[in-house]
Order: structure tokens, then C-alpha cells, then sequence
């Protein structure tokens, strides 16, 4: 006879439904092992319940090609940070992260339908749900690749909590391979991590975003009792700072907050004898 307290029992275990450890006790002569390792083969029904629920811990992490030509940038997700922790859980990590990067893919859809095992990710995904017992997420990739001379670098912060992701190009083979421009991107991937820029100038900036501050800058300043022919001018004051706060290129480096990371490319740029840029950067925090 399976009873309520035997079907508890494999619920306690394995987090399935109630009709499904029913029916798995049922199947097996009510033998507690056997109900937990068909529940375990049923994976995907098991992934799938658990796939509600909220996964925002976890790592975010990089992999660079030795040329330093090709990188992504990958934010996995659980539930706990416990597990964010856990060995079993980060080579599971480490696992995905090198087979995508060696498959190529160009974006998360193409990432998650890579071959794997018997499988794909997505299956890989899926069955180590099963056998950690909280829902995970492949949430996000980006990969870059250079084209011309240049270089992609990253940086991993806080144990895997932030990460950055930076393609900086230049005019010469030679400059890509110097100790000081290589020492320049460095320094960059550092400053995204710390000052969390919104975009790389002022036009990748949202324009919704954009007008969300306009907004609050004339309500401010209206409330305060400024004259209103005066009202646009001070607002457009403030977007410059706003601005100044968003875009990487007008920010000032966090290790000269004197100069921007703009000048910075161009005083470098001079000491190398080549122009210096950003091209491109991505900044993942882990459930942002």
C-alpha cells in the first residue's frame, strides 16, 4: 500500500509532484530508491517544475582564446548562493563555458543548441537541475571577435559576482602584443567592473533612459522654484553630467578620476604612436 507519509517521504527527496512521486511509488512496488532514480530519469518533468523558481545566484565567468582574438562572457544561475559556491556546481560551469567557447557560437540561442555529451547544453542544463536539486540557468552569453588589430580582454570581480568583457582595437599588429597597451585594457576591463557604465558614448545611452532623467531633472527643478525660461537650461547642465556618469569614454578613470577614460586613450595613444580605442564592452552582474 503506498501511504501519504511514503509519498512524503520521496517528495521531501526529490521535490516532485505529488501524482508523479504517487505514480513512481506505484510503478515500483513502493521501494523508495527505485521511485527516486525513475524520478531521476523523468529529468525533464523534474527541470521543468523547478524552473519557476526564482535562480538569482550564481558566477559569471570568461574565456579568451590564447590569440586573444576570440572571448565570451557567460552569467550561469541557482538559486543559492550555497551552491553558486559549490565545486560540483562551478566545474559544471567551467564545463560549459569551455565547451561553448570551442563551439563557436555567436549568441545564447546558438550556445544552448551546442552538442554536448548525448545532448545538447540545454540537456546538460537540464540534467544537472536533477542532480543539484536547484533551478539553473544558461541566462546570457556575448562573444566577441576582432576583426583587425586589436585585442579581447576580460575581468572576473568579486569571485565571479561581475565580469567584463572588452574588445579594444588599434591600427598595428605591433601595439596589440605592447606591454603598454596590453596594461591599458587591463586597467579598462577594471574600470567597467567598478563604475558600471551604461554604454560607450553618448548615443548608446537608452533614449528612454535618457528622457527618464529629463524628466526628473525639470520636475526637480520646477519644484525648487526655478524660473521656467531658465528650466531647460539647467536641465541640459545636468544631462551633461548625467552623461559624464553613463558613458565610458567621459568617465573619469577610477585611477585618475582627473582625466577621462577618453583621454586616457588618446594620451596613451600618443606614448604608442597609434590610435587607441574601445570598440566594444559588455558588463554582466550576477542576477542584475
Amino acid at each position: 500500500m503506498i501511504t501519504a507519509s511514503l509519498v512524503k517521504e520521496l517528495r521531501d527527496i526529490t521535490n516532485a509532484g505529488m501524482m508523479e512521486c504517487k505514480n513512481a511509488l506505484k510503478e515500483t512496488g513502493g521501494d523508495i530508491e527505485a521511485a527516486v532514480k525513475q524520478l531521476r530519469e523523468r529529468g525533464a518533468i523534474k527541470a521543468a517544475k523547478k524552473a519557476g523558481r526564482a535562480a538569482k545566484e550564481g558566477i559569471v565567468t570568461a574565456r579568451i582564446e590564447e590569440d586573444a582574438k576570440h572571448g565570451i562572457l557567460v552569467e550561469v544561475n541557482c538559486e543559492t548562493d550555497f551552491v553558486a559556491k559549490n565545486e560540483n556546481f562551478q566545474k559544471f560551469v567551467t564545463e560549459l563555458v569551455n565547451t561553448v567557447a570551442a563551439s563557436g557560437a555567436a549568441d545564447l540561442d546558438a550556445a544552448r543548441a551546442v552538442s554536448h555529451g548525448h545532448g545538447t547544453i540545454d540537456d546538460f542544463v537540464k540534467e544537472k537541475v536533477i542532480e543539484l536539486g536547484e533551478n539553473l540557468q544558461f541566462r546570457r552569453m556575448v562573444r566577441f571577435d576582432v576583426d583587425g588589430p586589436g585585442v579581447v580582454a576580460s575581468y572576473i570581480h568579486l569571485g565571479g559576482k561581475v565580469g567584463v568583457l572588452l574588445e579594444a582595437g588599434c591600427e598595428s599588429d605591433s601595439t596589440a602584443g605592447s606591454g603598454i597597451f596590453r596594461e591599458l585594457v587591463k586597467d579598462l576591463t577594471l574600470h567597467i567592473a567598478a563604475a558600471s557604465p551604461a554604454g560607450l558614448r553618448r548615443e548608446d545611452i537608452p533614449a528612454e533612459l535618457v528622457e527618464a532623467e529629463k524628466d526628473v531633472f525639470r520636475k526637480q527643478e520646477r519644484d525648487s522654484g526655478k524660473p521656467p525660461e531658465i528650466v531647460d537650461k539647467i536641465v541640459e547642465g545636468r544631462l551633461a553630467k548625467f552623461y559624464a556618469d553613463q558613458c565610458l569614454l567621459e568617465q573619469g578613470f577610477v585611477k585618475d578620476t582627473d582625466t577621462t577614460v577618453g583621454k586616457l586613450l588618446a594620451a596613451k595613444g600618443r606614448e604608442i604612436g597609434d590610435t587607441l580605442t574601445v570598440r566594444r564592452f559588455a558588463r554582466f552582474a550576477v542576477g542584475e
